[in-house]
């Protein structure tokens, strides 16, 4: 099998006539990771991903393959692999042959052809499956013969469209790993295109978060959703709590946010806005429902938020609490159920404490939902 080879794109813009899909993109792949662009539908991810496979020619700026600038070079001719999202196997071949297609393309003997269908069955955890029908597997066993297929190309760089998205969500997770553990296996680079950030999250090595054809972060998972480059980020990834106010003061990594309704809140100021807040300026505190904890009339103020419980949902592992707060808006806060009774219920209002540092502050900006 290849060895991952980087993927490297240098200022690139797409545009279709006054439209501009993608906008002045830099980012760095390393050989053999696994690399995801998230975001919303219609942010530019996979016209990205069309650009680096050779269907699509960049307006401006490189698409580079292990060093190589890829102008004028067709998709045909690039050591790339391309799953769509509806996959596009070979209802009447047999799983084998949908396999080693490429092999037969290419003049391969049957025999041949045959063994190495074989041996990326063997990859892929379907050994033995080579004889039957696509129509008899499952949608999860379809997933990865597309994966083996595009592998027998033997290509340095593996793209991916959002190849799970028609599964359910116990399928989604479980191939979640299976895939991420194909691609160690196999040890080339992964560039992964989907809106879903579990999958982002749980399978890349970094992540890009797109906007409007632009970039807005690039880092892995945990820096991702800790902290948060931007409001979009924050709001787009995961579930967060978002309190608007003005700054009040600043203390080394450190801000005080006088909220609208909910008073004087302290938090963490985001990395990527590190000296650049200063009092007076407009900013947006983020904290996550996970960060929430029932508190008390001894919590600090600059820590305790005080709201009125509008109703609970029990999911199993989580009571999930939602809060009349700041500005009417809802707050949610997520208790880990440790079987605990419910608390005193709507209309009541509860004391919620969290540590400044797992709250972050940004400054104003727009958000995913708006």
């Amino acid at each position: 099998m290849n060895e991952g080879v980087g993927v490297e794109l240098e200022n690139l813009w797409i545009r279709f006539g006054e439209f501009v899909a993608v906008r002045d993109a830099n980012v760095d792949i390393r050989g053999g990771e696994f690399f995801s662009f998230l975001g919303p539908s219609g942010c530019g991810k996979t016209t990205i991903l069309r650009a680096v496979s050779g269907f699509l020619n960049p307006s401006e700026g490189h698409v580079r393959i292990g060093g190589r600038d890829m102008a004028g070079i067709g998709a045909n001719k690039r050591p790339t692999a391309l799953i769509f999202q509806n996959l596009a196997l070979f209802p009447l071949m047999k799983v084998w042959e949908n396999i080693a297609f490429a092999l037969e393309v290419k003049g391969v003997g049957a025999a041949e052809r045959r063994k190495r269908a074989d041996e990326l069955l063997d990859l892929i955890a379907l050994p033995g499956q080579g004889d039957k029908m696509v129509s008899e597997l499952s949608g999860g066993q379809k997933q990865r013969v597309a994966i083996a297929r595009a592998l027998c190309a033997e290509p340095q760089v593996l793209l991916l469209d959002e190849p799970l998205s028609a599964l359910d969500l116990k399928l989604r997770q479980h191939m979640r790993t299976e895939l991420r553990e194909i691609q160690q296996r196999v040890g080339i680079t992964f560039i992964y295109i989907t809106h879903d950030q579990g999958e982002a999250l749980t399978m890349s090595d970094h992540v890009a978060v797109m906007k409007e054809g632009v970039i807005d972060q690039i880092a892995d998972g945990r820096t991702i959703y800790d902290d948060p480059a931007t409001a979009f980020v924050a709001s787009f990834v995961g579930e967060n709590n978002v309190f608007r106010g003005i700054v009040k003061s600043v203390d080394g990594n450190m801000a005080m946010v006088s909220t609208r309704r909910t008073g004087e809140l302290n938090g963490r100021i985001a990395s990527a806005a590190a000296g650049q807040l200063k009092p007076g300026d407009e900013a947006m505190m983020f904290i996550r429902p996970e960060a929430l904890h029932m508190g008390s009339a001894e919590t600090p103020v600059d820590r305790r938020i005080t709201a009125r419980i509008i109703h609970e949902e029990f999911e199993g592992q989580a009571y999930n609490v939602f809060l009349e707060g700041a500005e009417g808006k809802e707050i949610k806060m997520s208790l880990v159920n440790r079987g605990q009774s419910r608390l005193s219920g709507a209309g009541n209002e509860i004391a919620m404490m969290f540590d400044p540092d797992q709250a972050v502050v940004l400054p104003m900006g727009e958000l995913a939902a708006e």
